[in-house]
């Protein structure tokens, strides 16, 4: 796959990684334990000059797309899963702003997000309303210039250590999905809070939080685009640009794995004899690479077609999401097995990135949700050809 490329992608790749291998794989295991939000992780790769691939360089960023933000995310999440995420979500929470926000907004926000001055979390899901975006209980009233917002959102991650949140909330409710809007809600915004961290199976690094809204004021200049009922658009359109972003994080995960395993299987001994040299393990590993493969080659060529401004995006990122997530499932579960009685302790490492792939198949839309995304559009271009 790095023959494919471009100078500058690959400038990308070995800057990541170095910073992954050198600072980031040694207190992986550390940092899971203790779930300590890794802010010097941050400061090293924002003194890269990671942080702002994604965003335009007419507000600071790099420009590059979705195709260089994968290719940083596997290499982050290929060290630690949670790291992955804590990254990518920084652009799931800024696209609502570059596909959506005034000129103003943009000008004023998303400088500080590509020089990662400042972080950025994603409000959509709520308790009842997770993959049924289209029900958000959140309410939002306008009064007078501002809007009021009451209502709390789940499973915001980054929820803890985000400056900056992108919300969406119900202006309209007789509308449905039509009466949803979007904000832009700043930390320490009256009436706004984090009440709680979630305490979860992986990806423990990165704070996943719950935050409230009460009676929380907001100046109208801060109602995404200008304009109210673009929330529920808005947030597909972005989840159709996050997604291969999971399914980097995903085959990062799987590919680190596997390299785990390929060093225990060559280290270990059974009976006077490699481990590696059993054809039984031999034809699991071979599973496991080749499946990496593909769910690597799915992802980038969904991240593609995004940059591309191709048709169909939403097909391919929700193939990609579920390819690779899967796969991360499977890859990361054989490895567990390959490493016997010793993959299921901590020492280890290999459990850990079991624990952080079953997040990938189920946040920024369940793997079912996928499912329905691919099945819909390939009967709506079986029709369209009848």
């Amino acid at each position: 796959m790095e023959e494919l490329f471009s100078k500058e992608t690959l400038e990308y790749q070995l800057r990541t990684r170095e910073i992954a291998q050198k600072y980031i794989k040694p207190v992986a295991l550390e940092l899971d334990l203790d779930q300590t939000y890794p802010w010097e992780i941050v400061k090293r790769l924002q003194d890269a000059g990671l942080m702002g691939v994604w965003i335009p360089k007419e507000y600071g960023g790099h420009g590059r797309g979705v195709m260089d933000l994968c290719v940083v995310v596997e290499e982050l999440s290929r060290a630690c899963g949670g790291l992955g995420v804590g990254f990518a979500v920084n652009a799931l929470g800024s696209f609502p702003i570059i596909l959506g926000g005034t000129e103003e907004q943009k000008q004023k926000y998303l400088p500080d997000v590509a020089a990662g001055k400042k972080l950025v979390a994603f409000g959509l899901s709520e308790k009842v309303a997770g993959s049924d975006a289209g029900s958000l209980i959140c309410r939002a009233c306008k009064e007078g210039n501002d809007y009021v917002l009451n209502g709390e959102k789940k499973w915001n991650t980054n929820g803890n250590a985000a400056s900056i949140y992108t919300i969406y909330a119900s202006t309209d409710p007789n509308k449905g999905g039509r009466g949803i809007s979007a904000f832009i809600v700043e930390k320490g915004t009256y009436g706004f809070s984090v009440p709680k961290l979630e305490d979860k199976l992986g990806i423990r690094a990165i704070g996943v939080a719950e935050l409230l809204f009460e009676n929380c004021r907001i100046p109208e200049n801060q109602l995404l685009g200008g304009t109210e009922g673009r929330g529920f658009m808005n947030a597909m359109m972005t989840l159709d640009r996050a997604r291969p972003g999971v399914a980097a994080q995903a085959v990062g995960l799987a590919q680190g794995a596997l390299d785990l395993t390929l060093e225990f299987v060559t280290n270990s001994n059974l009976n006077n004899a490699t481990v590696s040299s059993s054809q039984g393990i031999q034809f699991m590993l071979s599973d496991m690479a080749t499946q990496v493969e593909a769910a690597r080659r799915l992802t980038y060529t969904a991240a593609q077609a995004i940059d591309a401004n191709a048709k169909g995006v939403s097909k391919l990122a929700a193939m990609s999401k579920l390819f690779a997530s899967d796969t991360a499932m499977r890859v990361t579960s054989m490895a567990v097995e390959i490493f016997g009685e010793l993959g299921i302790l901590r020492d280890t490492g290999i459990e850990k990135y079991f624990r952080d792939a079953k997040i990938t198949q189920i946040y920024e839309g369940t793997n079912q949700v996928q499912r329905l995304v691919i099945g819909r559009t390939l009967l709506k271009e079986a029709a369209s050809k009848a």
